[in-house]
């Protein structure tokens, strides 16, 4: 699979403050999580389609916006939703202290 994505802009790519230490909306019902994402337009933190939730997911079809980057530790994988293109490395997101909730 190619890591040519026409979503890898400026517009939709760029460093982001994150939403959120947790999923942002899970945080607001109570609810529990698997693993967290962040949106790399507008810093939502969402979490992943193995949490029953799956608001990053959710975010994406709200809002149309198509990248994501893992928000754990250590993690730099990301993923455009449009292209279903997984990308190895976007870089570090910015949760550089390593601590989220969960």
């Amino acid at each position: 699979m190619s890591n040519t994505c026409p979503h890898l802009t400026s517009e939709h790519f760029h460093a982001v403050q994150p939403s959120a230490l947790g999923c942002e909306d899970c945080l607001k019902t109570g609810d529990t999580w698997v693993h967290l994402r962040l949106c790399s337009e507008c810093g939502h933190v969402g979490c992943c389609d193995n949490s029953k939730n799956k608001h990053a997911t959710r975010h994406f079809h709200t809002s149309q916006h198509p990248i994501i980057q893992s928000f754990e530790p250590e993690e730099e994988w990301g993923w455009c939703y449009p292209d279903q293109i997984y990308f190895d490395s976007l870089g570090p997101p910015p949760n550089q202290s390593g601590h989220h909730y969960g």
